[in-house]
């Protein structure tokens, strides 16, 4: 089993990785706020999910 490199994708690739890396925070930090005032199931369980990956390309797994 070959390791994951995200520096061996194509550039059009890494760029779309780059991308998704750094508009996680402001999607996070909306989204908290949007749970602080809005509390329903749906906005915890999206949050939890966007915490997730944020902390997942913060660790490089993506």
């Amino acid at each position: 089993m070959s390791r994951y490199y995200r520096y061996r994708l194509p550039p059009w690739a890494r760029e779309c990785i780059i991308v998704c890396e750094r508009s996680t925070l402001p999607i996070v930090i909306f989204q908290s706020v949007r749970t602080i005032f809005i509390p329903t199931t749906f906005d915890v369980i999206l949050l939890g999910i966007l915490i997730g990956i944020f902390i997942a390309f913060q660790l490089e797994w993506f």
